[in-house]
């Protein structure tokens, strides 16, 4: 069977995440710069080959100065690791809409292989006639893995920052 290459709608797509705070809240975030190719055989998801990147400058928590840090050498490092990159390895059906997707993710320099679980949302025709394939995409990372270690304590003892990083991304894809 013939691959089938989707172009993902950047105007129906976000990637963010999210990370404790004080450890009794969160501070979410997005990257605003992002692609994603996807190419598998006909309509069967569990043979996609799916690449991500999104460019580590445009991260976004609607605070700048916290985006200013984040690019630094204590968080992401944008000057020296410019691009975030996500490579799936397989993916499995787990269910009917659910499924389970390996890959490496690349941050910092610093590759790790992380599981994400993929929600198929399903493959219809728009009303202008284009194929259009929906996804959502959920995984947690913990940050040390990639070598971000800013951690402070609070006058009382407490970590300022959480470990764990959930990363939850949806998407609509163009067929062709």
């Amino acid at each position: 069977m013939s691959k089938t290459t989707w172009s993902i709608d950047k105007s129906h797509a976000e990637i963010r995440f999210r990370i404790r705070h004080l450890m009794v809240s969160w501070v979410t975030g997005t990257f605003q710069q992002f692609d994603v190719k996807l190419e598998m055989e006909g309509h069967d998801i569990t043979t996609a080959d799916i690449h991500f990147t999104a460019r580590v400058s445009s991260i976004s928590t609607n605070n700048e100065q916290r985006d200013t840090h984040l690019r630094s050498g204590d968080f992401f490092d944008a000057a020296h690791h410019p691009l975030l990159v996500f490579q799936s390895s397989a993916i499995k059906k787990v269910n009917e809409d659910e499924y389970e997707m390996q890959g490496m993710l690349t941050m910092r320099g610093l590759s790790q292989a992380i599981s994400l679980q993929i929600e198929f949302g399903g493959i219809i025709l728009d009303p202008q006639g284009n194929t259009r394939m929906g996804l959502s995409m959920a995984g947690k990372v913990n940050r040390n893995d990639y070598g971000i270690t800013f951690s402070r304590l609070s006058e009382t003892g407490e970590k300022l920052l959480g470990e764990t990083v959930s990363i939850i991304g949806s998407a609509e894809f163009l067929e062709g």
